[in-house]
């Protein structure tokens, strides 16, 4: 069964973040674990922190939260000694409860869990709110694209007034949306496309909010068959299509051929790290 037979991209989005799934989770990991330290070596994350803290402490939200990646490399790379005594209260949505457990329990001081919300962001109750910061990392592409807007709208409202937000998305021209669209265009020529950075950016701005982009680019890349094969799968939620059949079939095995180096694949990566502040 292939991808154009399992559903929306959210919905197979959805049923990947799963217990029965963590292989191919932990496959995608082998390579993708390099978002999150770009990422986190792209910006001072503390002095976000630190700079919208109310008295000692500062609420989070993070948006699809996934298996929290994201804060636990923040930990990783040193934001307890940067952001000192301050404690970070973290509200974790993610319509997956699996996707909520796998976050919290990599949850390291300061990072504190905080209320969970087992919902799409678009459907975080209008009662939620007032959060210091809210962050969504390599977390929407799945987003419907009639739904996006709603979606980030929704994302800015649960700021304070003086809030900070931030998005890291991929660009069209980086490994998730060129391979998506590679392999949608050989397996599932009906499937919805991955949202892009300038949607995300498009979508802001029509919430009234005034973003800012820096792109970092880089590559990931590995030489094992199999991991490489995994990290595939999960890119399109889609593990279905061997890596054999992917390298010799239609647009997805020309791209496949662009990115080997000397036998190893080389994935470039063109990501926007999108933020902005709501006026006080």
């Amino acid at each position: 069964m292939t991808m154009s037979q399992q559903g929306t991209t959210e919905q197979r989005s959805l049923a990947h973040w799963a217990e029965p799934r963590r292989a191919g989770m932990e496959a995608f990991y082998a390579l993708a674990i390099e978002d999150y330290r770009e990422m986190v070596a792209a910006r001072e994350w503390a002095a976000d922190l630190r700079g919208h803290a109310d008295h000692g402490r500062v609420r989070v939200l993070d948006v699809a939260c996934g298996s929290g990646k994201f804060p636990a490399e923040l930990v990783r790379q040193g934001l307890a000694g940067a952001v000192g005594d301050l404690r970070v209260e973290l509200d974790l949505l993610d319509p997956s409860p699996f996707s909520i457990r796998e976050a919290r329990s990599v949850l390291r001081p300061p990072l504190v869990a905080a209320a969970e919300h087992e919902v799409r962001l678009q459907d975080l109750p209008a009662a939620v709110g007032g959060f210091d910061a809210a962050w969504a990392t390599h977390a929407l592409y799945a987003a419907p694209p009639d739904q996006i807007g709603a979606g980030v709208a929704r994302m800015h409202a649960a700021l304070r007034p003086g809030g900070f937000g931030a998005i890291v998305h991929a660009t069209t021209a980086s490994h998730y949306l060129r391979f998506a669209e590679a392999f949608a265009a050989t397996f599932a020529p009906d499937a919805v496309p991955f949202t892009s950075a300038d949607q995300v950016t498009d979508a802001l701005t029509a919430a009234g909010a005034a973003p800012r982009a820096t792109t970092i680019r880089y590559q990931v890349g590995n030489g094992e068959r199999a991991v490489v094969e995994g990290f595939l799968q999960r890119c399109v939620f889609d593990d279905s299509v061997s890596l054999d059949r992917m390298e010799t079939v239609g647009p997805v095995g020309d791209y496949l051929a662009e990115c080997r180096v000397s036998g190893d694949y080389r994935f470039d990566q063109e990501v926007d790290v999108i933020t902005w502040e709501v006026p006080a």
